[in-house]
């Protein structure tokens, strides 16, 4: 890498600084004799490991600390599709069941979301098995269920979610293929349940990148770049991440190997992927995968989404004290026996901030179809269930009434089919859609809507959008999309209607359409009246 004849991306550079800042200031050693028995069973794989496999491979599974215990006993490879990141996986697991490894019963579970994934790597090795037999039969015993190694009684199998079993078991190791895949952690901690009763514990985790935000892999990333960075201890990770440094980079294909490491030695795969990037220049919706699985730059549907992902993670910054400020409210739900959601939006100069929170009735018939972890949201204040058949209207209208003792709150918006449900009980919170009363909410209507849509849209590009680290918010608005009329203008619906919630993102929305009602509020308001309402 060092030598530039290749491009690498920036985790790169970052990553071999930060081995060399290891190794210097750590007493680790590398047991050299072991790292040559590995890798002299190359001799049975159709293949030769490249440079970047042997790195990874030794610093996984040969460098040792001064207590005897694995430096790097995690393993995170993300390369873009093609790169061979299965070969990888079927040798180091064939290497760990032998003798070499020198641990007796190190059964590994090779884990995916489909069993088509998770049995890749597992008839490679099956393969090497079969194509050996005669010079292995006497080491190894296998069928299409498990393969043993006799001397070491290590055996290899493979898992997905639908496992018929779903205890950890005792493995030495646990591997996640494509872990983009994995919506939430459900899965992946039954699957690691185990780890720690043998020796020298190791995860290896293969991926390119995949359409689920905010799941397993966006955050093992993001842990990764702190690490890479020195801001956190690494706690035995070892990120190795290859991606464009930039989406522009793909007109450049002498960039394409910052994506894909084994690029320059695989002709065939690059005139594969000269096809598909002429493919993706004339249709780069219908060819989006070209840059989320072979440039690991998750593009998502740019004709539907809300905004970029990166967008969305630009929300994540913090949220001041805003007590005594003016605000106005958005609420959104479909029904009652559902999502609920509400928020307070302050516009301070010039940034628009957004505090919500969502009720669940735990009589949703849609719950066991989602994947987000809502009990984590709750966990975290962000949502609350309710153990009733339906959210009483008067729930998110007390909300309102509390936050209206610390804010000051002029406003209000809600969808104008929803509103004939919560009127009674925001009514008696102050709040009011006769225009013989109170007149301060605004049923809010598709051409609402399309009236804010673009000053959403810029708001967003301009990262001027803040709700603090909400992963609940950014779960509604990944599952919201643009829905454009003939005439071109922009309204929002959802992605998909039952295990992709967006009540969040759409009570923000209404809260938008009267967002001009906080022009020349930008600063608090001392003393807020919290006498009676006569009315």
């Amino acid at each position: 890498m060092r030598s530039g004849k290749t491009e690498v991306c920036k985790e790169q550079v970052l990553l071999c600084e930060y081995v060399e800042k290891c190794f210097s200031a750590e007493p680790l050693r590398v047991d050299e004799e072991q790292l040559k028995k590995y890798l002299d069973l190359q001799k049975y794989f159709p293949f030769q490991l490249f440079e970047w496999e042997r790195f990874c491979f030794a610093l996984h599974n040969c460098v040792y600390k001064e207590n005897g215990q694995l430096r790097w006993p995690d393993l995170f490879i993300l390369v873009g599709r093609g790169a061979g990141k299965n070969g990888y996986l079927s040798f180091e697991d064939f290497c760990l069941l032998t003798p070499i490894n020198g641990v007796r019963n190190y059964h590994i579970d090779i884990c995916a979301n489909s069993e088509d994934q998770a049995k890749t790597s597992f008839n490679d090795i099956y393969e090497v098995l079969e194509e050996h037999k005669t010079k292995l039969k006497n080491h190894f015993r296998w069928n299409k269920e498990e393969i043993r190694n006799l001397k070491t009684g290590s055996i290899l199998k493979f898992r997905t979610s639908n496992f018929k079993t779903k205890d950890g078991g005792r493995p030495g190791k646990v591997d996640f293929d494509e872990y983009h895949q994995y919506e939430n952690y459900k899965s992946i901690e039954v699957f690691k349940t185990g780890l720690g009763k043998k020796a020298f514990p190791r995860t290896t985790v293969t991926t390119t990148n995949g359409n689920v935000r905010d799941g397993p892999l966006d955050h093992l990333i993001a842990r990764s770049e702190q690490i890479l960075k020195g801001e956190i201890p690494d706690n035995g990770l070892l990120p190795f991440i290859c991606r464009l440094d930039d989406k522009e980079e793909v007109h450049r294909k002498s960039a394409w190997a910052k994506a894909n490491p084994s690029l320059p030695y695989n002709p065939t795969l690059m005139e594969e992927m000269e096809r598909e990037y002429i493919d993706y220049l004339q249709d780069n919706i219908g060819n989006a995968s070209f840059m989320t699985k072979r440039m690991n730059i998750p593009q998502g549907d740019k004709d539907a989404e809300v905004t970029s992902w990166e967008n969305i993670l630009a929300t994540n910054r913090q949220v001041p004290d805003l007590e005594g400020y003016t605000c106005v409210f958005g609420i959104d739900y479909a029904k009652t026996t559902d999502f609920v959601s509400a928020g307070l939006l302050f516009d301070v100069e010039d940034i628009h901030y957004w505090l919500s929170h969502t009720w669940v009735c735990r009589a949703c018939n849609d719950l066991s179809r989602i994947k987000f972890p809502l009990e984590d949201a709750a966990a975290r204040g962000l949502l609350t269930f309710v153990e009733d058949v339906e959210i009483n209207p008067d729930i998110p209208a007390a909300w309102i009434m509390e936050q209206s003792q610390k804010y000051n709150i002029i406003a209000g918006a809600m969808d104008s089919y929803r509103y004939t449900l919560l009127s009674k009980s925001l009514r008696a919170a102050g709040f009011d859609a006769d225009r013989k009363g109170r007149n301060n909410i605004k049923l809010v209507r598709p051409s609402d809507e399309m009236l804010i849509a673009p000053t959403i849209t810029h708001l967003f590009q301009l990262h001027k959008i803040v709700w603090g680290d909400n992963p609940l918010m950014r779960w509604f608005t990944n599952n919201s999309k643009m829905v454009m009329s003939p005439a071109g203008n922009i309204t929002y619906g959802k992605i998909e209607p039952k295990s992709r919630k967006t009540d969040g993102f759409k009570a923000y929305v209404a809260a938008e359409t009267i967002s001009d009602k906080l022009i020349g509020y930008g600063a608090p308001i001392s003393g807020i009246d919290l006498g009676v309402w006569t009315y």
